[in-house]
């Protein structure tokens, strides 16, 4: 895998919206956290930009996103915010000079579709929070993004002692990100190839059936047949309907991987909650899991 260049003061960060629209008063708190860190910015013509729900139409994320790829002033592409959109463009995207001069893509959620896309070039991403809302993050989630674009590895430890973990030790490179993308991208070029990697698994705002739809689909895709290892990070927000599921999301996902056996973190501090630490897509990480601990070492 192909580690972009790290940043250094003075290094331009641009941003763009692939998803939904976001104004550039919602971005204040962000812009002011790459000042702080010594970084220019560039803001893509997509932030203010609106058609319905998107940050522009396709054509206009698509060329916005392009042209912060094709510029060699550009070091890192921040992405303002999720929702959806990103997979509505992604085809039209033309990686050739990101791939002469790779860059730091740096975003979760609907942004996905990027890391799966990009990991299948050959090129580590981070999965870390966005523009957005980041002033209601914790100082890890800020720490630990800093700490990724600035080369100090992200490691993190926490305490854990959910009964649904399954422990072990696992190596491979780090892969994944939110769930319902995930199965989206099943059986198209983007879809992720899992042997010997870890996979990383999140979402929000899901029914618990959808869950076990999606976790079902990814079985069968092979996902999980050669897997090294399972992370599962926040599954927030779930809805049952009236009739009950009878399972937590995290319940569904051990169910579905019983009949393997790699170790298995939840808990996981990343994805849509307070503590959304930064994880290197595409980099090798150790991952151990004993009574009541976990730790992942980039």
């Amino acid at each position: 895998m192909i580690t972009p260049p790290f940043l250094t003061s003075g290094d331009t960060v641009g941003i763009v919206s692939t998803a939904r629209k976001i104004t550039a008063e919602e971005l204040t708190v962000a812009l002011d956290l790459l000042d702080q860190w010594g970084l220019k910015v560039l803001l893509g013509r997509t932030v203010g930009a609106a058609s319905n729900q998107f940050a522009g139409n396709d054509e206009e994320r698509r060329t916005d996103l392009q042209q912060m790829l094709d510029n060699p002033e550009v070091k890192a592409i921040w992405f303002a915010r999720g929702g959806y959109g990103t997979v509505r463009i992604v085809d039209g995207l033309d990686f050739t000079r990101f791939l002469e001069a790779p860059k730091w893509l740096i975003g979760y959620s609907d942004i996905t579709v990027l890391h799966s896309h990009i990991h299948k070039l050959g090129v580590e991403t981070l999965h870390a929070q966005m523009p957005l809302e980041i002033e209601k993050r914790s100082v890890e989630t800020v720490v630990s993004l800093q700490n990724g674009l600035f080369g100090v590895p992200p490691d993190l430890e926490y305490s854990s002692d959910n009964r649904l973990n399954r422990r072990g030790t696992a190596g491979g490179q780090l892969v994944g990100g939110n769930l319902s993308v995930l199965y989206s991208l099943c059986g198209s070029p983007s879809a992720l190839n899992t042997e010997g990697k870890i996979l990383f698994l999140e979402d929000l705002d899901e029914y618990l059936y959808h869950i076990d739809r999606m976790m079902q689909n990814l079985k069968r895709n092979g996902y999980l047949d050669r897997l090294a290892g399972l992370i599962v990070g926040g599954m927030t927000q779930m809805h049952d309907n009236a009739i009950q599921f009878g399972s937590t999301a995290e319940q569904i996902i051990r169910e579905v991987a019983d009949t393997y056996d790699f170790p298995i973190a939840f808990d996981f501090p990343a994805g849509h909650v307070t503590d959304n630490r930064t994880l290197i897509f595409g980099r090798k990480v150790l991952l151990e899991i004993n009574e009541n601990r976990v730790q992942l070492k980039f």
